[in-house]
C-alpha cells in the first residue's frame, strides 16, 4: 500500500502490552530499527499520568510498568530521513507521536478520540495534497430510505449504471439500530443530479435529506429488523 498510495494510515497496536506490535511489524517490513525516542519519553513524562491502580509508579525506578510504557516510545526510525519528518506531534499537550514511515505510512492510535484529534491536527498537512481541498468540486445528495439494503440493491445497481457516464457515484450505507438507511449520490454535475431527486426518492421509497438521521424518530417499533442490513 505504501508503494501504491500517497497516504496510508494504520490504527491501533501501539500500546504497552505484548499484542501491540504495529511499530515492530512496520519496522521489520522496512528493515528499520526500533529506537527509544527520547523526545516522546519526555512528553510522556510531562503529559501522561499513572493510572490510579499504580500509586507507587515512578519514572525513575525500573519496573515492568515502566518497561511497558517505554514500548510506546520505541519508534521505527530511518537514519537517512530527518527526524522531524518521521515523528510529528500534532498538539502541544498530546504526547502520543505520529510516526511516519517510508514517507507516507502514518501510524495512529486506535483510541477513537485520540485518532480523531491527530487526524484533525494533520489537516494543514493533508489539505494541500488533495486535488479538491475544500470539497467544492463534489456535490453530495443524501436519501433516507426505510428499506433494507438488500431490498434496494437491484434498483441501485441499475441507477449506478445509468449515472456512471455522468461521473456520478451511488453509495448505500446501513445505519445499525436505526429505522432508516442512507443512499448517496456524489458527483459534479449538480443540475443533472438534482433532476434525479424525485426518481431516486421513489426508487428507494424514501426522501432526500440534508443531514443523515434528520428524519429519525424515537418510535423503535418502526425499526426494520432485517439481519442483512
Amino acid at each position: 500500500m505504501s508503494k501504491n498510495y500517497d497516504f496510508v494510515v494504520t490504527s491501533g497496536g501501539i500500546g504497552p502490552t505484548h499484542d501491540d506490535i504495529t511499530y515492530q511489524s512496520i519496522a521489520k517490513a522496512f528493515g528499520l530499527e526500533l529506537k527509544l525516542h527520547e523526545p516522546t519519553v519526555a512528553k510522556m513524562k510531562k503529559y501522561s499520568r499513572p493510572h490510579k491502580s499504580q500509586p507507587n509508579f515512578s519514572w525513575d525506578t525500573p519496573s515492568p510498568a515502566l518497561t511497558a510504557k517505554y514500548r510506546m516510545a520505541q519508534l521505527p526510525l530511518d537514519p537517512n530521513i530527518p527526524e522531524e519528518e518521521q515523528v510529528i506531534y500534532v498538539k502541544e499537550d498530546l504526547w502520543v507521536p505520529l510516526s511516519v514511515v517510508n514517507g507516507n505510512i502514518h501510524i495512529l492510535p486506535g483510541v477513537p478520540r485520540i485518532f480523531e484529534a491527530m487526524i484533525e491536527g494533520l489537516r494543514s498537512r493533508i489539505l494541500p495534497r488533495l486535488k479538491d481541498p475544500e470539497g467544492k468540486g463534489l456535490y453530495r445528495m443524501l436519501f433516507s430510505t426505510p428499506l433494507a439494503e438488500s431490498e434496494v440493491a437491484g434498483y441501485l445497481t441499475e441507477l449506478a449504471a445509468k449515472v456512471e457516464p455522468k461521473g456520478v457515484k451511488v453509495g448505500s450505507y446501513p445505519r445499525w439500530g436505526k429505522n432508516k438507511n442512507v443512499v448517496t449520490l456524489v458527483g459534479k454535475d449538480t443540475e443533472y443530479m438534482d433532476s434525479l431527486e424525485s426518481e431516486v426518492a421513489e426508487g428507494v421509497r424514501g426522501k432526500r435529506v440534508i443531514v443523515e438521521g434528520e428524519d429519525d424518530t424515537d418510535d423503535e417499533t418502526d425499526v426494520k429488523k432485517d439481519k442483512d442490513t
